[in-house]
């Protein structure tokens, strides 16, 4: 009765080993093997990163938009006036932003006014989005409230006017100076509305984090903001922030049973869900080409296994008559091209993960040997490229270039064990 052996026996490892370690003119392919372990590295290398940015562009991106906005904006549709103009306000706010208060997962409520103004300081002029919001909401919203990235003192704000960094940069404002607003609905009289101009001290400066918030956000105290855009006793609109904001969908019937007849709600899904689905789409495709690349660089595996079986087809004949199985040598040069795909892409995971770790001085390397300005946050919204290491975005790309590996490597294995003993010894 033949004996057999057990699949991956010892002596099938130290014959591949024996194999990858040849030198060229003893019959070996080291340096196809090297392109190949090269291409798989930095194609894994590629992938890893592309996912990393990928996820961190992402969560920034959320980020800043839940930390410096409403998860949910409850407010009114439109309602005609016996004077003819349509009131959109909401009357009685204390009351109703205490009832959405109390619905489950709901954090945080918010009476807000907003409104368009002029900002001057000396010759400087800038266009200010205002948010009449009382100092302990806004407190609340931690990219606001970030003692790190601001100016001044937030427990001052009741004092003066709180704007984003965009906006000191443009009027050139410190923490201190006072600058004026001015509205063109501002004072009503007997022959109409003359403009409203009204001057605050900078007390804070905060940074969002997003160049969009920061360039055109600005905050005043509540009543301040109520005389000022002549909504004494009502706001525009209440701010809801709740445990969830991923599904913010499901708090819908909720809120707008709560909020009244009126009651519209507006989530920030609703206000970035084109981008969002936008930056999906751009995702698949990115891990479609990547792959693609992945398999590129696995092919060059079964170059160098073709030509190591081509070289290698006296050893083969002379193993077969010896008493090796096709099992055997088809498992011997299968463990070859596993091998170079298994180094390949450990060396491409450590790469990966490093740039992940280490993306803000290589950012910065890069940005110095350019010369600076490689970074528009005006174009890109945020101010740096982030990065995100996510275990399932590095088991995605290790599987990926495992099983491309293992697959395009079986092909070449399997001719080397179909290889006919007498045939790879007739010459010899």
């Amino acid at each position: 009765m033949a004996q057999t052996t057990a699949p991956f026996a010892p002596f099938e490892w130290m014959i591949a080993w024996r194999y990858l370690r040849a030198r060229r003119a003893e019959g070996g392919v080291s340096t196809m093997t090297w392109i190949s372990l090269i291409g798989i590295t930095l194609a894994v290398f590629a992938l890893i990163a592309t996912l990393s940015v990928r996820s961190g562009f992402r969560a920034e991106f959320v980020d800043t938009i839940l930390g410096a906005n409403a998860h949910v904006t409850v407010y009114n549709i439109g309602e005609v006036t016996e004077t003819g103009a349509i009131d959109r306000t909401i009357k009685d706010y204390e009351a109703k932003a205490a009832a959405l208060r109390d619905l489950p997962g709901v954090v945080r409520t918010a009476p807000v006014v907003r409104g368009q103004v002029m900002a001057n300081l000396r010759s400087r002029n800038a266009g200010v989005q205002v948010y009449g919001m009382s100092a302990a909401d806004l407190a609340g919203l931690p990219r606001i409230a970030d003692p790190a990235t601001s100016q001044g003192d937030i427990a001052r704000y009741g004092a003066g006017i709180a704007i984003g960094s965009g906006v000191a940069q443009e009027l050139g404002a410190q923490v201190g100076d006072r600058i004026k607003l001015i509205s063109p609905n501002g004072v009503r009289t007997a022959f109409g509305t003359s403009p409203r101009i009204n001057a605050y001290e900078v007390t804070y400066i905060f940074s969002a984090g997003r160049y969009d918030i920061d360039r055109v956000r600005a905050y005043l105290p509540l009543a301040e903001a109520q005389t000022f855009f002549n909504r004494e006793g009502a706001v525009d609109e209440i701010e809801v922030m709740v445990d969830d904001p991923e599904t913010v969908d499901s708090y819908a019937s909720a809120l707008l049973e709560t909020g009244g007849d009126r009651a519209q709600i507006w989530s920030w899904r609703d206000a970035s869900g084109g981008f969002l689905r936008a930056l999906e789409v751009e995702d698949n495709v990115m891990f479609i080409i990547l792959s693609i690349l992945v398999l590129i660089a696995a092919m060059n595996i079964v170059s160098g296994l073709i030509m190591l079986v081509k070289n290698k087809g006296r050893d083969i004949g002379i193993l077969r008559t010896m008493g090796l199985t096709e099992g055997s040598i088809l498992r011997v040069f299968f463990i070859c091209g596993a091998f170079t795909g298994i180094i390949g892409t450990a060396m491409g995971v450590v790469l990966g993960c490093l740039f992940a770790i280490y993306i803000d001085p290589l950012f910065s390397f890069v940005n110095y040997v350019m010369g600076g300005g490689v970074w528009d946050p005006s174009i890109r919204g945020i101010y740096a490229l982030p990065a995100q290491l996510n275990l399932s975005d590095v088991l995605s790309a290790v599987a990926l270039s495992l099983g491309l590996s293992f697959v395009v490597t079986i092909f070449p294995a399997r001719r080397a064990a179909r290889m006919n003993p007498v045939e790879a010894l007739r010459y010899e």
